[in-house]
């Protein structure tokens, strides 16, 4: 009927309402690089581009001295290219195409360009409608558009002004939306960082989000149900506070999903059109009917056409376009494998006679069941309370020393040598972390002054890298000839603080043996 040239490739296309006046005849939407164009009656009607970004203010200095001829073409792309790696905005598109010339082009390109101002324009990634104020089929519907730049807008139907704009913390590349914007709505978008983020009318920044294993290959609302389709050739189905409530395996890899509804019996359902050439429709996680095509489909479409109601058109991927009307006695039954008990589960069980013995037990199960729960419960606590006392003990006489602080990860190892009076007391201390050196530790001795002599209490810690074992030695005397022992306790600290980081109690010889950790 008509044919209309783009002037690059369209990223999303959609149908809606734009005034009230008679006849209601729907415009089309297409969505293609930074503009969306509209279609009425077939002709083209408005063109909407997003608003320009601001450009960076490093970019945009080193082409105002390109302009005065303060630097040369080679600098100019050092420079540039040292932006791109560190900056967080993209460059304009002037630089971009600067830097994929040849050395032999850039002056030319610079002397051509250098006069023009830095403009920084993002895309469109994704499109959808929400209702403006009623929720009829024929009501007037707003655009929304989902761009590179990590922002959802909502345009004005009529004056194609932005009502509102919304924050991601990545592209969006599906929506769903439900509800009306004057009244209200809620809004889900699916994104490049494998989440889903729900947004409210109210809330400029995500309210809640679903984060899924896999990136997401489609986006359906069925009801008030999120059904998902994920890269592991799964559907997933959500509520929109981010409960999973179930999911379904597929049998090859999902391209595209779409809602199928059927307004005369109130059915809403999801189709997916799989890589081997079918196309699945479930409800929920049960399996309605299974389509085979034959070339695998790229895009669904379900709706009036022409005089019928319910009417689903399919592409496939060699270029064919497949039409199929469903009858209007047709009736979806719910089957298929992934419905119902397994079959094992009709199986009888081969189940033994009930004993005297198991009659027994169950009639005194039955009468002194309050009691028998009380004595669990009873030995419940006792064990829990043992391991309480028992993990209490390690911390007090630090059988365990290892640091627990994040930010000093130590562990201390203390091993006793020799047969006295004169013992060899060796410290092995090692830094846990991963990648940060420690400096400026401390190692201090509390002992009885009685029984044992060390050359110094206390001594400084060099420089500890990380996942090295560092060996700090010591001679300890015993002073009495009666054989009495105890113990000696290593402090680990930090210069200028008196609660130590790290501590260990080292039994020596004489007492129950040695102690290596």
């Amino acid at each position: 009927m008509t044919e209309s040239p783009l002037p690059a490739l369209p990223a999303a296309a959609t149908t809606f309402f734009m005034e009230q006046h008679e006849p209601r005849t729907p415009a089309l939407a297409l969505a293609s690089g930074p503009c969306v164009y509209v279609y009425k009656n077939l002709r083209p009607y408005f063109k909407f581009s997003l608003p320009q970004l601001p450009p960076n203010p490093l970019e945009q200095d080193l082409w105002n001295q390109a302009k005065e001829d303060q630097i040369d073409p080679l600098t100019l792309k050092e420079m540039l290219e040292s932006i791109r790696e560190t900056a967080e905005e993209p460059l304009s598109v002037q630089s971009l195409s600067f830097l994929q010339l040849e050395l032999s082009e850039m002056e030319a390109f610079v002397n051509q360009h250098k006069s023009k101002s830095i403009k920084r324009q993002t895309v469109i990634t994704t499109m959808t409608t929400l209702k403006k104020n009623l929720a009829d089929e024929d009501a007037v519907s707003c655009l929304v558009l989902g761009t590179e730049n990590k922002e959802l807008l909502v345009l004005d139907p009529e004056a194609f002004t932005i009502l509102a704009k919304m924050s991601l913390p990545s592209v969006p590349v599906f929506l769903e939306v439900s509800g009306q914007f004057d009244v209200e709505f809620r809004l889900a978008a699916a994104c490049r960082n494998g989440n889903i983020y729900i947004l409210r009318r109210d809330s400029k920044h995500p309210k809640y989000c679903i984060e899924l294993s896999a990136q997401p290959v489609g986006l359906v609302r069925v009801h008030k149900i999120l059904v998902v389709g994920s890269t592991q050739d799964s559907l997933h189905g959500f509520t929109h506070k981010g409960k999973k409530l179930w999911t379904v395996q597929m049998p090859a890899a999902i391209l595209t999903m779409n809602l199928l509804e059927q307004h005369s019996r109130g059915l809403q359902a999801v189709m997916a059109g799989l890589a081997n050439g079918e196309v699945r429709i479930y409800r929920d996680k049960a399996l309605l009917n299974v389509i085979r095509t034959p070339d695998a489909v790229t895009s669904l479409c379900f709706g009036r056409y022409g005089r019928e109601d319910n009417t689903l058109i399919m592409t496939t991927r060699g270029g064919g376009l497949i039409i199929k009307i469903l009858k209007r006695t047709a009736v979806f039954v719910e089957g298929g494998s992934e419905l119902g008990p397994p079959p094992a589960q009709a199986m009888k069980l081969n189940v033994p006679r009930k004993t005297r013995l198991y009659v027994d037990q169950t009639l005194r199960e039955r009468e002194a069941g309050t009691a028998m729960h009380r004595a669990f419960q009873t030995d419940l606590y006792l064990l829990r309370l043992r391991a309480a006392r028992t993990y209490l003990q390690a911390l007090e006489s630090s059988l365990s020393p290892v640091s627990a602080t994040a930010r000093e990860p130590l562990k201390l190892h203390a091993m006793v040598q020799g047969l006295g009076p004169t013992f060899k007391l060796t410290l092995h201390l090692q830094n846990t972390s991963t990648a940060r050196p420690i400096l400026g530790l401390l190692i201090c001795f509390l002992y009885n002054e009685a029984l044992y002599a060390l050359p110094r209490a206390f001594f400084k810690v060099p420089l500890l890298v990380p996942g090295l074992s560092y060996p700090l030695e010591t001679f300890v005397e015993s002073l009495s000839n009666k054989g009495i022992s105890d113990i000696i306790k290593v402090l680990v600290l930090r210069e200028g603080q008196s609660a130590p980081l790290l501590s260990a109690h080292v039994n020596m010889p004489g007492s129950e043996g040695l102690v290596a950790t």
